[in-house]
């Protein structure tokens, strides 16, 4: 599945940029291209962030 279609960029392609310590959406679209076009699928990338990183967040600022 896209998670973002402008730069084609697949679900598990901004799941493996995350795991690779990707903690903002402009890491992710550093490492791999996904929000860096329209930037619709930036509350997605957010969201998969914060599931995966959701226990080292704590107390930082978006």
């Amino acid at each position: 599945m896209y998670v973002c279609i402008c730069s084609r960029v697949r679900e598990c392609e901004v799941r493996a940029a995350i795991q690779l310590g990707a903690r903002c959406e402009d890491s992710v679209g550093e490492a791999c291209g996904a929000g860096t076009g329209c930037g619709s699928c930036l509350d997605r990338i957010s969201d998969m962030i914060e599931e995966v990183h959701a226990d080292t967040l704590v107390g930082v600022s978006a």
